[in-house]
């Protein structure tokens, strides 16, 4: 049961019009431009896979970005409850697509790999125990509908 609802705004806008819109497959560009209030513009495209810029994000990169913030964030506050003080945290996400024959395709897995440092090494079992915690409080995680692993460490 939802005690509160949370509303997410932004609007995504083609930009990748070359004269002739979209005539040909390889006739219009991926490039878009993503925009939500109070937050700098976010410049996107397609995988360069897919004839997209590669110098822009890409939704597959939003996505993995999407889940290794979650995550980080929700084991920040897990942390915080059980008395860890965390003093670095950077994450090597990694995602795996697959492609179909028809065209389409899904996220098959993630692999997020936490590196955490800490105040007091002596909680570092208590701390990588916390990953499972924060994964169950992440909202993108509980939201995709593939595996999201985990293989934490501590610097």
């Amino acid at each position: 049961m939802s005690l509160m609802e949370h509303h997410y705004a932004l609007r995504t806008e083609w930009t990748g019009n070359r004269g002739s819109g979209t005539s040909g497959y390889r006739d219009y560009g991926r490039d878009h431009l993503i925009r939500s209030l109070g937050v700098p513009d976010l410049f996107g495209s397609a995988d360069a896979t897919f004839h997209g810029d590669k110098d822009r994000w890409n939704p597959e990169l939003l996505l993995l970005s999407a889940l290794s913030e979650c995550h980080m964030l929700s084991y920040l506050h897990v942390a915080v409850n059980h008395g860890v003080v965390v003093t670095g945290y950077t994450d090597e996400a990694q995602g795996t697509m697959i492609l179909n024959s028809d065209g389409s395709g899904q996220f098959s897995s993630v692999l997020l790999r936490p590196r955490i440092e800490l105040a007091d090494p002596a909680q570092a079992e208590l701390a990588l125990s916390l990953h499972h915690e924060a994964s169950q409080k992440c909202f993108i995680a509980r939201s995709v509908n593939f595996p999201v692993e985990h293989e934490p460490s501590i610097g």
